[in-house]
């Protein structure tokens, strides 16, 4: 039985041959774990994944520091270190340059000093853009990959959890991020997923606003949105909480971004573009006449990035299919009152269900500190 790296590499190897690419270069660290199992962040130094198009043959190119790591992934048997000391390049064109003509690469991943480079390495090459086909690869997630995202979902809503009990009037939003970031080390991820955002009062009006010395206000939003990468997957989630009684026009907002929420996940169906669940979560909002204050898409992809494809936006015509993977994160956000967004992880399961991957409640709930 293959493993699941195998079979993405055979998939790589139907498409190299189909397009008549001689050979390609995997840059991306993300893309290289995708296909290696091998995770690693190679800084300034040579990171590809090759794969010869007429043979079969792969190769990983990793830092000499990381040969051993890379070995003991042990999806890839040839595994050749390159030291502080080498040329990539001189190493890349000895091993992989005979007769190259067409290569494969992720051109978004590739600078073009190292692109020049690469050229210097397989003289009379041309390059080819895979990166839309791997990405592609990446939208529906295998049954493996979501138990490790349901892992990271797990970790994060006990962070959530902690949010709920230290929060307090009077703490910054600054030493609240510092809690919660310390948490999730503590309870097993590797890293935040993204820049933990932790907004109060009026400043929750900012939809990505970095944390800062604004103390906890009563009587105002309290916007958390974060998630963890565990074992090479993200989650994402956000809750808005109102601290103390706030007002009815407060609950009017939030009640809109709970309907759109619901709206969204209840429109999943394989098969229909995926714009649409924008457009359902869209129109609650506007009917309740916040429409002006939603700015941004309905959601977005995530997985081994806690953004990438498929976008969730109105104009996305990508049919819903299934092991896709994505959020529902309407959001609202008046100036001088403050913002709700409220979301969820959803994945659509082999049998064409949605899933809500995320269980953290998310009706209204007022804190008391």
């Amino acid at each position: 039985m293959q493993t699941i790296f195998e079979t993405r590499k055979n998939q790589l190897l139907d498409y190299l041959k189909g397009q008549n690419i001689d050979a390609t270069l995997i840059t991306s660290p993300l893309n290289v774990y995708y296909f290696t199992g091998f995770r690693c962040n190679p800084h300034e130094r040579f990171l590809a994944y090759a794969v010869d198009g007429r043979t079969g043959e792969e190769t990983l190119f990793v830092p000499l520091l990381d040969v051993e790591e890379a070995k003991a992934a042990g999806y890839v048997q040839r595994v050749v270190g390159i030291s502080d000391t080498d040329n990539a390049y001189e190493v890349l064109s000895r091993e992989l340059g005979k007769g190259v003509t067409r290569v494969g690469l992720e051109m978004n991943s590739v600078s073009l000093s190292k692109g020049e480079l690469i050229l210097q390495a397989l003289p009379g090459a041309k390059f080819e853009d895979i990166e839309e086909f791997v990405l592609s690869l990446r939208v529906c997630k295998s049954p493996e990959e979501i138990i490790k995202v349901r892992t990271s979902i797990g970790v994060i809503e006990q962070v959530m959890e902690h949010a709920v009990a230290r929060a307090r009037v009077g703490m910054t939003e600054a030493e609240l991020t510092a809690e919660l970031e310390f948490q999730m080390k503590k309870l097993g991820a590797s890293a935040p997923a993204f820049s933990t955002i932790v907004l109060t009062g009026a400043r929750s009006a900012l939809p990505h606003g970095s944390p800062g010395g604004a103390a906890i206000e009563r009587d105002g939003f309290l916007i958390i949105d974060m998630g963890v990468v565990v074992d090479g997957y993200c989650s994402d989630i956000t809750r808005t909480f109102l601290v103390g009684e706030g007002t009815k026009e407060q609950e009017r907002i939030y009640e809109a971004v709970l309907a759109a929420n619901r709206a969204g996940i209840a429109a999943v169906e394989v098969g229909k573009p995926i714009g649409i669940l924008d457009a359902a979560a869209r129109g609650e909002i506007t009917e309740r006449g916040f429409g002006e204050y939603f700015p941004h898409r309905v959601g977005h992809g995530f997985g081994m990035d806690v953004h990438e494809a498929p976008s969730i936006a109105g104009n996305n015509p990508l049919p819903m299919a299934e092991g896709m993977l994505f959020t529902i994160e309407p959001g609202v956000y008046v100036p001088g009152v403050g913002g709700v967004r409220i979301e969820d992880n959803i994945y659509i399961d082999i049998h064409g269900n949605p899933q809500v991957l995320t269980s953290f409640p998310k009706e209204l709930r007022r804190l008391g500190v």
